[in-house]
């Protein structure tokens, strides 16, 4: 399961992760089957839609990369993408069969038989070269800079990505994995497709008669008694917004990624439903164990029992299905096919 970075998604889930979760071992999961309070929020494959027809590389390129690197990519035959984000947006590109490895938040379908070239959440340069790749994708998040070194030294291209935080970084993603695989018209064709859709649920949001749902962002790892409350930088916010509701981290004034959850935080934030990943969920016992957390039962959410679950896998990716993501949260919090 990914961390809050989710990429980072994870999301997903692609934004700064506290050092507390990185600690965590992460696990992959579909979506647990929501409370009372959330109908209609059936879980779907886990799989990616690649474009209908395969793209050929013109190679070799030169792109840039965002730690000041110019790489210059000569071949897509034998790619390692580094975080489950860009592993779906090479695979949904149509070049999922030049995809070699994976990092352990690549749980979808199309990619669950590679092998994994991390520990934990440190990516093994032993893995990743055994493996001879010809281009390597990376994030700032991916790590230790050691690893990500010892890649470079041996010669092998290694483009590095920006994580993603919000809507506005899936365009900019696509299109630089894209370029780095030489395909930037079928990066063009992705990002309309991606943004068609998109556009497609957002016209479906229930327009706004007064007040906005208020939603917290909650990672949770009950085994290892971790519990944040997600803050302006979680990732989520640009989701929830999307989604016609209001992230209370960020309304909160909770600047960070994500802070301990205390029972005064929940008062002052107040939600109206809490957004959890679906392992998360698990991972406390369901519902019942998440109300058990001091200081749940006491807002709206917590007495309405009103949870929304997104799969661990794709939650904060802000990549290709970044619109069933969106639509799952509107489903679920405005209970539309009840």
């Amino acid at each position: 399961m990914p961390t809050p970075a989710a990429s980072h998604r994870f999301p997903r889930l692609a934004v700064a992760v506290t050092a507390l979760a990185l600690a965590l071992t992460a696990c992959g999961g579909t979506a647990t089957t929501p409370d009372r309070a959330t109908p209609g929020a059936a879980a779907v494959p886990d799989r990616v839609e690649p474009l209908a027809q395969a793209p050929q590389p013109a190679l070799p390129v030169t792109v840039p990369s965002v730690d000041g690197a110019q790489v210059t990519v000569t071949s897509a035959d034998r790619v390692v993408p580094l975080s489950g984000s860009l592993n779906e947006i090479v695979h949904t590109l149509g070049l999922g069969k030049q995809v070699v490895a994976r990092d352990i938040t690549a749980t979808f379908e199309q990619a669950s038989q590679l092998p994994v070239v991390t520990r934990g959440h440190d990516v093994s340069a032993e893995s990743v070269l055994s493996l001879r790749p010809t281009l390597v994708l990376a994030e700032t998040t991916s790590g230790p800079g050691e690893a990500i070194q010892q890649i470079r030294d041996a010669g092998i291209p290694v483009l590095v990505i920006a994580p993603a935080k919000g809507l506005d970084d899936v365009p900019k993603r696509i299109d630089a994995v894209a370029a780095a695989l030489g395909v930037k018209e079928a990066g063009t064709q992705l990002n309309q497709r991606t943004a068609d859709r998109i556009a497609t649920v957002r016209k479906d949001i229930p327009a706004a008669s007064g007040k906005k749902p208020r939603v917290a962002f909650l990672y949770l790892r009950g085994t290892a008694s971790v519990y944040l409350l997600g803050g302006s930088d979680s990732g989520a916010a640009s989701l929830l917004e999307a989604a016609g509701a209001v992230d209370t981290g960020k309304d909160s004034g909770l600047g960070k990624d994500f802070t301990p959850i205390t029972s005064e935080a929940l008062a002052a934030a107040a939600p109206d439903a809490i957004l959890v990943m679906s392992k998360g969920l698990e991972s406390v016992g369901g519902v019942d164990g998440l109300v058990k957390i001091p200081g749940v039962a006491q807002t709206p959410a917590g007495m309405d029992r009103r949870v929304l679950t997104v799969d661990d896998g794709v939650l904060l990716n802000y990549g290709p299905r970044t619109d069933q993501v969106l639509s799952s949260l509107v489903t679920q919090l405005y209970n539309k096919g009840a």
